[in-house]
Order: structure tokens, then sequence, then C-alpha cells
């Protein structure tokens, strides 16, 4: 079982950095970290983690489809402080699209606290910072 966890977590990681269209582009992923996969096992994977299709025909994690669709949608502006990012919402965004990036589990991110068109994300430390950052920009531009 924790070795099947690690290679969801390696999997979430993988999708979310990479355009991976095909079990094959993932199976070529695992491979390079490290992980022999089965087509099996790849496409267990994808059903178990509940993974779908863009509509630009990538995998995607589905607690991002909504995360990508409400920071899209709702957010104006991100800023690094050290090891906290802000997030400037719309007036009355910033609960919401909290609750969703606590739900995505951002590598690097502790927890956030929301007002009303304001977040602040704990991050580990600085480069954590500018990675959850970076994340919620490329959310941004989908």
């Amino acid at each position: 079982m924790k070795k099947r966890q690690q290679r969801h977590d390696v999997i979430r990681d993988i999708v979310r950095e990479c355009n991976v269209r095909t079990q094959r582009d993932l199976a070529c992923q695992l491979q390079s970290a490290g992980y022999e996969c089965t087509q099996a096992t790849i496409s267990r994977d994808i059903m178990d983690m509940g993974l779908v299709k863009s509509r630009e025909g990538f995998y995607v994690l589905p607690e991002e489809v909504r995360l990508q669709r409400m920071v899209s949608e709702l957010v104006e502006e991100v800023h690094v402080a050290g090891n906290l990012v802000v997030v400037k919402t719309y007036s009355g965004g910033a609960a919401g699209v909290s609750a969703a990036l606590d739900k995505a589990s951002l590598r690097g991110a502790l927890g956030t606290v929301a007002g009303d068109n304001t977040i602040m994300i704990a991050a580990t430390d600085a480069d954590a910072a500018i990675e959850v950052e970076r994340a919620i920009d490329r959310l941004r531009r989908r």
C-alpha cells in the first residue's frame, strides 16, 4: 500500500508539472522517476485517482479542475513575501478559492487563511512559496 501511495504522489507531481496526454507518456515519466509500471497498473492508478482529461487533452487532477476554474475566474494577483503567498481575488472570492487551494494540497503549501478578497498561504519556506505562486499563476493562465 505504501508503494502505491508513493506512486500516486509521484503521479500527482507529474500531472501538475508536465503535459501528460497518454498512459504511455505517464509510464515514461514514471520510469524516469524510478517506477516500473505496467499499463494495467497505470490505468488502475488513473481510475483510482480520478484523473480526467482537460479540454486540451492533458490529464488533470479532479481537484484541480475546480481549482483552475475558480482561480482563472476569481484571482486578480499573486505575490510572494518570504514564505507567504498573498493572493488577491475579486470581492467575496477568497473563501472559495482558499478552500479549493487547501483541497488541492499544493506541494509546499501548509495552509491558507482567507478574508473577503485576500488569501494568505503559509509555505514551508521561501522556495516553496515561489513554487506555490508559480502553480497558481499556471492555473490562472490555462
